[in-house]
């Protein structure tokens, strides 16, 4: 017989056992019904095809012909790397910091989940990488579960309590999955790939951008750990507004990367003395190296994409800003850079110009150069700003100045960097409408490639695009059209003389009830007998008139739109003076064809779209079509060489400059009769490039010649860009070296006619420069 305290003391033993043999069972049975979805109460698991092929959001990448990246489209900002490209000190950190042994288990860490088990939680998550990776790759935790796939979502998941419990056992199984469908470096990778380091900086390769302005392969330890110690709780860490904790959580990952031994106790206590150094800077909307280029094709990647989702399942559906697209475009990283650097050097020296030409006084003036008055009122009524306060206040105008006036606090543009400050916003519109701004472009005339292109002065302040959106008068750079027709059509030649005299045109012009007698911008008629060259070269506006009484407009007109302009045009007496607007695009593309032998090629900028693995998904090539002579081409690009060879010549000043020595280039100055605008148009045999600058309103300009000319306001951004793409090695050896036109094999023609000063700088192929030393 067994004594009742024995008795007593198997019993307990006994139950003990039952409840643990019970507990587990429960969890086991508990476990399974989880992850089999037991009676539809706990909501589905991934499928395979889901965990072989995670869904995550990634940006869709603008990358240069030569291979760079140079501007996102997204909502999380995530550019995934590979485990080959990441650095071992951010593994190192990694592993130290959130995953000890994560060598060792396979996915779950049973001596973590005891060590947080039997301190109640003190101690830590005890989440493996692996399973932190699959919380992040499938939103257990988050509203977003389930909601984007209601079949996660089970009954009991709406319950509280057992909704995290639900939650952590899918990240176990999930953990244990992930673990046998991939490698250990590979999980590593999709893990720093995934996670959120905070101010939109999605993956480690943003994220080092974001803060160090590094990438993968480059970060040291001490910057390895700030990141990694983000991870814990990026707004809690956000070293931009609590630097003091993100500095303290950062040497706490230096102590694990001690303790661990990636680091030596004396190496961590020398790191933990440093300061952060950060580097910020967040990649937005506003950032990358051609945001104006990224806005203007924004559009017409919908398009394409919205043609590819035809033809694919409902489940393979691409989307622009999370499917990781490869946009592959024509845009030279190198020029890209070159002409943003030549426009901001120009544009800062041009504005403090400006500045000093208006000091006292305000810009905004009418024909007599007088202060236009309410200029800023009016300006402010056409804002949306003032429409949506109108309808707050109930169309009460008194309250709604009032507000227009009270001071708040903003950050303007600068050429210094943005400024923290306290204005109106009448002030502010006051501030921002004394600034000038600038449209470039660059292309390739033998392909049709855009290889740089620069709408305005800077994105984040001025989103209106001057390449693509705007469309202002061309002056004078029309006026190869006019010459270009007379030649076409055979009614001249280069060499044909013209004298500088009064041109009137009446009722047999089209005019109807005045006569016209165009003058030339000095207000004189020199009586001089000028090759037709030279005429363009000086850019006398009598010659193009006579040139235009001789062809007609509707002549000149279809000329210029078979070369490439696409705006309608008055086909008045004034369009061989430039008074029909049109746009800085269309004008690079009409003047390529002049460099392409007569060959109009639409310019592209988009090659071809891939897919994040390099599935292509959609080729582009340019068309081409013969518009005009060959013959005539040539000795247009001749013609366009008189601005810079003939005495007199409106860029006559690139004569002078590195650019030009052993080499041909064509160019025409533009500027229309107030000053508002400044074009340039520069031609070599391998870049044709524009150049516009102004007011964003037409009654904001200089007040005389001296300043508000083409060759003032705007060829020094194009000999800034040119000197900088002529000294580029790299460049060369892709072809943009100076170089002759290339000249038809059956050209027939006299050019002795020039000579003297100013002559002919004709090469032939033997002659051409390469890059100097």
């Amino acid at each position: 017989m067994i004594e009742p305290k024995k008795e007593s003391k198997l019993n307990k033993i006994t139950l003990a056992y039952k409840i643990f043999g019970g507990t587990f069972l429960f969890a086991i049975l508990f476990i399974a019904a989880v992850n089999y979805n037991f009676l539809w109460l706990f909501g589905g698991m991934p499928s395979l095809q889901e965990l072989e092929n995670p869904k995550s959001q990634e940006a869709s990448l603008l990358i240069s012909e030569d291979g760079e990246e140079i501007g996102k489209y997204f909502r999380e900002n995530r550019n995934p790397v590979e485990f080959e490209e990441l650095s071992p000190i951010l593994i190192n950190t990694l592993m130290a910091t959130e995953d000890a042994r994560f060598i060792s288990h396979s996915g779950i860490d049973v001596r973590s989940m005891a060590r947080v088990l039997f301190s109640f939680g003190t101690s830590g998550g005890g989440s493996t990488i692996s399973q932190q990776l699959a919380k992040n790759l499938f939103h257990t935790r988050s509203l977003e579960y389930g909601e984007d796939d209601p079949i996660y979502m089970g009954l009991l998941m709406k319950v509280g309590g057992l909704k995290t419990a639900i939650a952590k056992i899918k990240e176990w199984i999930l953990a244990i999955k992930l673990e046998r469908r991939y490698t250990k470096q590979e999980i590593l990778a999709m893990y720093l790939n995934e996670v959120s380091f905070g101010n939109n900086a999605y993956g480690i390769q943003v994220a080092c951008r974001t803060y160090f302005q590094k990438n993968v392969q480059t970060v040291t330890y001490p910057e390895a750990a700030t990141l990694i110690g983000l991870l814990q709780n990026p707004s809690l860490y956000d070293p931009r507004i609590r630097p003091e904790r993100t500095l303290a959580r950062r040497n706490t990952v230096l102590g694990q990367l001690a303790k661990y031994e990636y680091l030596t106790e004396e190496d961590a206590e020398k790191m933990k003395a440093d300061p952060l150094n950060l580097k910020y800077k967040v990649e937005n909307q506003n950032t990358g190296a051609a945001p104006y280029l990224r806005e203007s094709i924004r559009k017409e990647i919908l398009g394409i994409i919205q043609e590819i989702n035809k033809d694919r399942p409902e489940d393979q559906q691409l989307n622009l800003y999370t499917s990781g697209l490869r946009i592959h475009t024509t845009i030279d990283s190198r020029m890209q850079k070159y002409a943003q650097d030549a426009v901001q050097e120009h544009m800062k020296a041009q504005q403090i110009t400006f500045n000093q030409h208006w000091a006292g006084r305000n810009p905004w003036v009418n024909e007599k150069m007088q202060e236009i008055k309410g200029f800023i009122s009016s300006a402010m009524k056409r804002t949306q700003r003032y429409r949506d306060l109108m309808e707050a206040y109930n169309n009460d105008e008194m309250r709604v100045w009032e507000e227009l006036n009270r001071p708040i606090k903003m950050t303007v543009f600068s050429y210094h960097g943005d400024i923290d400050t306290t204005l109106s916003p009448l002030d502010s519109m006051r501030y921002y409408k004394r600034i000038l701004n600038v449209g470039m472009m660059s292309m390739d005339p033998t392909n049709g490639h855009v290889k740089a292109w620069i709408g305005g002065i800077n994105y984040k302040y001025f989103k209106y695009d001057h390449i693509a959106q705007s469309k202002r008068q061309p002056g004078s750079t029309f006026k190869p059209f006019v010459y270009g027709a007379a030649i076409e059509n055979e009614i001249a030649t280069p060499c044909d003389k013209y004298v500088d005299e009064p041109v009137t045109f009446g009722t047999e012009d089209g005019l109807t009830n005045d006569t016209w007698t165009p003058q030339n911008s000095d207000g004189k008629y020199s009586y001089e007998s000028l090759t037709l060259r030279r005429a363009m070269g000086r850019s006398i506006n009598t010659i193009s008139a006579k040139l235009m009484k001789s062809l007609g407009a509707s002549k000149i007109a279809d000329f210029a739109h078979k070369a490439g302009i696409n705006s309608s045009l008055y086909e008045g007496p004034s369009l061989c003076l430039g008074t029909s607007e049109v746009s800085v695009f269309e004008q690079v593309s009409a003047y390529s064809t002049f460099a392409n032998g007569g060959e109009k090629i639409d310019p592209i900028i988009i090659l071809k779209i891939t897919d994040k693995n390099g599935v292509v998904l959609r080729e582009f090539s340019p068309t081409a079509k013969a518009v005009m002579k060959p013959e005539t081409a040539y000795l247009m690009t001749f013609m366009l060489q008189g601005a810079v060879r003939e005495p007199g010549g409106t860029a006559e000043g690139l004569n002078r400059s590195f650019i030009a020595a052993g080499n041909e280039i064509g160019a025409k100055t533009g500027t229309t009769s107030n000053f508002s605008d400044g074009w340039f148009m520069g031609v070599t045999q391998k870049l044709v490039t524009g150049v516009w600058v102004g007011g964003d309103d037409r009654s904001i300009h200089f007040r005389n010649i001296q300043l508000g000319q083409g060759a003032k306001m705007a060829m020094p951004a194009f000999t800034k860009f040119m000197e900088k793409v002529y000294s580029d090695r790299s460049l060369a050896l892709d072809g943009y070296q100076k170089m002759p036109f290339i000249k038809p094999e059956n050209l027939a023609f006299d050019f002795s006619c020039v000579g003297g000063i100013g002559g002919d700088s004709t090469l032939n192929s033997s002659t051409a420069t390469a890059l100097p030393e």
